[in-house]
C-alpha cells in the first residue's frame, strides 16, 4: 500500500522539483515560471474543465452533498485561520481576512487536478470539476465582502455601497477564463451535442498538457515566495490548511453527507492541496499579510508531499 501511494505521489512532486531546480539554477528565468502559470490558468485548465464538463454524463448527479461537505470544512478552516490571526497573534482585521483565505483556499487547478487524476483516474475529474466550479466564485465573494468590512474596521476607508461591491465582483468573475469555461462546459453538456471531432482534436492535447505544465510551473513559482519573517502565523495557517481541513472533509463526507467513496476521496485530496497563490496576490493588493501568505504557500507546498501522501494512504487504508 505504501509503495502504491509513492508511485502516485513521487512523479507529481518530482515534476514540481524539476521546475524548482531549473529555476533555482538559473536555467530558466522567473518570467518563464510566471508565464507558464498564466498559460495554465488562462488556457490549459479552462480547456480541461470545459472538456470534462462538456463530455461527462452529468445526468442525475447532485453536487449539493459534495459542496456541503467541502465548503463546510473550508468555512471552518477559514474562520479559525482568521480568528487565530486576529485574536491570538493580534493582527489587524485585513490581515485576519488574508489569514482566513490562506488557511482555506486550495491550489486545486495547479496541484489538485494532477494529484487526483493520478490517484483515481479520469473519472475523478467530474467531482473535482464540480468543486472547482463554485470554488473561486464563492470564496472570492465571501472574501471580498469580509475585506470590505475589514478596511472599514481598520480605518482605511468608508464602507462602499453594497451594490457597487457586487457589481465590481460580478464584473471580475464573469471575465474569469475558468468561470467562462465552466458555464460553456455545462451549457454544452445540457445541449446534448457531442464535441465535434475536429474541435476535440484541438482540445484533447491541451487538456492532457494541463497537469505536467501546471506542476512544473508550481515548482518555478515557489522561487517567488520562500519562507520569510515570523513563520509562526504561516505555520499555524498551514496546519489548518493541509491537516485540519482535509480531516474535516473526510469526516463530513464519510459520516454526515451521503457521498460515494470516490467523491469522498476526491474532496479530501482537494482539501489537502497547498494554499493557492491567490492568497499572496490579495495580500499585495490590500497591503498586508505578505509574509503570512507567502509562508503559507511555501510551507503547504513543501510539506504537501508528506501530507498528501498521508491522506492518500489513509483513504486507501479506509477503502476509498
Amino acid at each position: 500500500m505504501l509503495f502504491s501511494t509513492l508511485q502516485v505521489v513521487f512523479p507529481i512532486f518530482a515534476t514540481v522539483g524539476v521546475g524548482y531546480g531549473l529555476g533555482y539554477a538559473g536555467l530558466l528565468s522567473k518570467q518563464v515560471g510566471d508565464n507558464l502559470s498564466t498559460f495554465c490558468i488562462i488556457v490549459l485548465i479552462p480547456v480541461l474543465i470545459f472538456r470534462t464538463l462538456a463530455t461527462s454524463d452529468l445526468a442525475g448527479l447532485s453536487p449539493w452533498a459534495l459542496w456541503g461537505t467541502y465548503y463546510t470544512a473550508l468555512a471552518t478552516s477559514a474562520v479559525l485561520g482568521g480568528y487565530m490571526v486576529r485574536k491570538v497573534f493580534g493582527r489587524e482585521a485585513r490581515a485576519a481576512c488574508i489569514g482566513g483565505f490562506s488557511a482555506a483556499f486550495s491550489n486545486m487547478s495547479l496541484v489538485g487536478i494532477p494529484v487526483i487524476t493520478s490517484a483515481f483516474g479520469q473519472e475523478a475529474l467530474v467531482p473535482i470539476s464540480l468543486i472547482i466550479s463554485v470554488h473561486a466564485p464563492s470564496v472570492t465573494l465571501v472574501f471580498v465582502l469580509a475585506m470590505e468590512r475589514a478596511v472599514v474596521v481598520d480605518g482605511y476607508q468608508e464602507a462602499r455601497p453594497f451594490k457597487d461591491v457586487m457589481h465590481s465582483l460580478f464584473t471580475t468573475l464573469i471575465k474569469s477564463p475558468l468561470v467562462i469555461a465552466i458555464l460553456l462546459g455545462v451549457g454544452w453538456n445540457f445541449s446534448g451535442y457531442e464535441l465535434p471531432v475536429l474541435l476535440d482534436g484541438v482540445l484533447h492535447p491541451l487538456a492532457k498538457a494541463a497537469s505536467p505544465v501546471a506542476l512544473f510551473s508550481v515548482g518555478m513559482t515557489l522561487l517567488n515566495y520562500g519562507v520569510r519573517g515570523n513563520v509562526a502565523i504561516g505555520s499555524v495557517l498551514s496546519l489548518l490548511k493541509i491537516v485540519l481541513m482535509p480531516a474535516l472533509v473526510l469526516f463530513l463526507g464519510a459520516y454526515v453527507f451521503p457521498l460515494s467513496p470516490l467523491w469522498v476521496a476526491v474532496a479530501t485530496l482537494a482539501a489537502a492541496c497547498p494554499t493557492g497563490v491567490v492568497a499572496y496576490l490579495y495580500a499585495s493588493q490590500f497591503g498586508t499579510g505578505h509574509a503570512m501568505s507567502a509562508n503559507s504557500i511555501s510551507l503547504t507546498t513543501i510539506f504537501s508531499i508528506i501530507t498528501m501522501s498521508f491522506w492518500l494512504w489513509i483513504l486507501n487504508f479506509l477503502g476509498y
